[in-house]
């Protein structure tokens, strides 16, 4: 037992991607966690008709660290101008001694506005009634069905790239990578062929798991569920070049692994569960690298906005540019093993 023992010891302390991954790695996700989910400097935006709320709610909205715009109330199509104006969380108005407060949708943006309209509104009147409404979705929908497009993006994502590093990293550790290499065919060929089967499977689990989401668990979608497969599709072609790329730098399956902290959990907090603009010290730019980014938020534009080809083409092309540039950084990389 004490043989064993140290033979385990001796290797791990052999190997430092296992010692930064015991070590280092649950630092480094927990202060990322601690900067994206910490104290946020944001400030939600309302948009009011100044004369037609009493001054002491306005001075409380000040107090609460909120922003204020003013709008003429009357006659103004709330949804639209929401739509619109992105940057303005809420509008804020009292009609008939009730206090409405319309939102663009529930995120964690809204739960600032609702908390700040409630302490200003509670501490003058205990009983005044309070309606919400959002723009898009409802209040009553359950978590899935709110959030359900995010889960789409990761799932599809961390599965794909799982599958296709790990095979990947089996090919080389068996030999059949560099027995390949020793023919004509190209590096070129090696990374297009490996895209092409496995980007098969990835079109196979996007159709299973949009069609399986929507008509067995109830999803909703308000756009073509066509786009919405094919969106899923290059995300998942995108982590089969992301598997092929970390795979070339694996020699163990194990290793794969070791890179899992570091290259898919940061990708999960930008992909639309954090509001971008809530994230301290401007870390929400960080999400222009992220392809999970660019797919979950397409798919938001369908399946929740129901928005078309149009809306989500600055997406599609994201995706297609980040494809190609791991595309070329795999073939650059195989030439570890041949040199062309």
């Amino acid at each position: 037992m004490r043989s064993l023992a140290k033979r385990v010891i001796k290797q791990i302390t052999g190997d430092k991607r296992t010692i930064v991954l015991i070590f280092f790695a649950p630092l480094l996700i927990l202060t990322f966690i601690y900067l994206l989910l910490g104290d946020t400097s944001y400030k939600p935006v309302i948009a009011v008709q100044e004369n037609n709320l009493p001054p002491v709610i306005v001075s409380g909205l000040n107090a609460q660290n909120v922003n204020i715009v003013n709008v003429v109330i009357d006659g103004l199509d709330a949804e639209q101008y929401l739509k619109d104006n992105k940057k303005v969380d809420a509008i804020f108005y009292i009609n008939n001694s009730a206090v409405n407060l319309i939102m663009y949708e529930s995120t964690v943006k809204s739960g600032q506005v609702i908390k700040a309209v409630q302490n200003v509104v509670s501490a003058l009147n205990p009983s005044a009634q309070m309606n919400t409404k959002f723009v898009v979705g409802d209040p009553d929908d359950t978590i899935f069905n709110s959030m359900g497009y995010i889960f789409f993006g990761i799932v599809s994502f961390f599965l794909i790239f799982i599958v296709s590093s790990m095979a990947l990293v089996q090919e080389r550790s068996s030999g059949t990578l560099e027995r390949m290499l020793m023919t004509p065919v190209t590096r070129v060929s090696v990374i297009g062929g490996y895209t092409i089967g496995y980007g098969i499977f990835a079109v196979i689990q996007s159709v299973i798991l949009v069609l399986f989401s929507i008509y067995v668990l109830g999803f909703h979608s308000e756009g073509n569920v066509g786009w919405v497969i094919f969106i899923m599709l290059l995300l998942a072609v995108s982590a089969v070049s992301f598997g092929e790329l970390i795979s070339i730098f694996s020699n163990t399956e194990f290793q794969v692994v070791q890179f899992i902290p570091i290259t898919i959990i940061p990708q999960v907090f930008f992909s639309g569960l954090i509001p971008l603009e809530t994230i301290p010290f401007h870390l929400g730019n960080l999400c222009y690298i992220m392809p999970i980014y660019y797919g979950c938020t397409a798919i938001k534009e369908v399946m929740v906005l129901g928005h078309g080809f149009a809306a989500i083409l600055p997406y599609v092309l994201a995706l297609l540019a980040y494809i190609f540039i791991l595309s070329v950084l795999n073939t650059m990389a195989l030439k570890k093993y041949r040199k062309l």
